[in-house]
């Protein structure tokens, strides 16, 4: 059963190493162990110039997502996604990517791109995402490529 928590999640730009290891973390969480995505390839050379963002649920590290900017910034390739599974079904997800959008850094993106599970599809259509070309696998698990105008 998911609870409702009594505070409302802090969604924010990882800028210390402490937030970044706590993103990382995550992505260790849900992608290497619960989706068998080797290590050596979910750490890559983009995370030293990306933009990571953490969200908090209760004070705790519960999602994060990172921001790779492209065409002299007119496009953000949002990627990495993840909530911890105590966070799924809250809105958490949501919330951090509405974060995301409206972070300052991002303020001259005239277009959002990111490459979607096939079972996350539905979650980013609600979130404004329209699915683009055909499915094609990443680290084995199959992706279509959604984008949003700003």
């Amino acid at each position: 059963m998911t609870t409702t928590p009594t505070t409302p999640p802090a969604i924010f730009r990882a800028t210390d190493p402490a937030s970044v290891e706590a993103c990382m973390a995550i992505r260790m969480e849900v992608f290497v162990r619960e989706q068998n995505v080797p290590a050596e390839i979910e750490i890559d050379e983009h995370d030293a110039t990306a933009l990571h963002f953490l969200a908090l649920r209760e004070g705790a590290p519960a999602a994060t997502a990172r921001v790779l900017l492209k065409d002299g910034g007119a496009t953000a390739k949002i990627g990495r996604v993840a909530v911890r599974q105590s966070a799924r079904g809250t809105g958490l997800g949501a919330a951090l990517m509405r974060a995301v959008e409206a972070d300052p850094a991002l303020a001259g993106v005239r277009r959002f791109v990111l490459e979607a599970q096939t079972h996350a599809i539905l979650f980013y259509e609600k979130l404004g995402y329209a699915a683009e070309g055909g499915e094609f696998l990443d680290a084995g698990i199959p992706h279509r490529f959604m984008s949003k105008p700003r």
